[in-house]
């Protein structure tokens, strides 16, 4: 089964990353929910990172603030899309975290979301997209999600 992950770099970042929760089970994607820090935790990061494809995931999504180092940190260690949610707080609410999500190296590539709740939808809905490139019932889904406005 593909799935999906969510992972924050911290506990006080769940209420903004729960935000892609009800997104992916409208969409019936199965997905689950981590916390680990690109700095406080860096050998479970990368642990997971190495470890994701085999255990059936297909797309991580990871949010941070400040500096923002899990998406890029997931990504080193990871050829699985991963797409970064930048959360608010910090220098400018969150401006921090946006530039250091989507400031990646060339051939490192991580799709960088808008900062905070809408982020977390976004990086949902893009992580649906993705998938239904080869789920027909996923796509058709995604059709009557957009003809409805794209709201739940």
């Amino acid at each position: 089964m593909k799935r999906v992950a969510i992972l924050m770099g911290s506990e006080s970042d769940r209420a903004v990353m729960e935000a892609a929760i009800p997104y992916l089970e409208h969409f019936q994607v199965p997905y689950e929910v981590h916390v680990m820090s690109a700095h406080r935790t860096p050998d479970r990061v990368i642990q997971f990172a190495t470890t994701a494809r085999d255990q059936g995931f297909r797309i991580l999504i990871a949010g941070a603030g400040m500096a923002a180092h899990l998406a890029g940190a997931l990504k080193a260690h990871s050829s699985l899309p991963v797409i970064g949610v930048p959360l608010p707080g910090g220098v400018a609410d969150g401006l921090d975290a946006l530039l250091s999500t989507v400031q990646m190296p060339k051939g490192v590539p991580v799709a960088t979301m808008s900062v905070g709740k809408a982020g977390a939808i976004n990086a949902a809905v893009l992580a649906v997209e993705i998938l239904s490139l080869e789920d027909d019932t996923l796509q058709e889904r995604l059709e009557d999600f957009r003809r409805k406005g794209a709201k739940l």
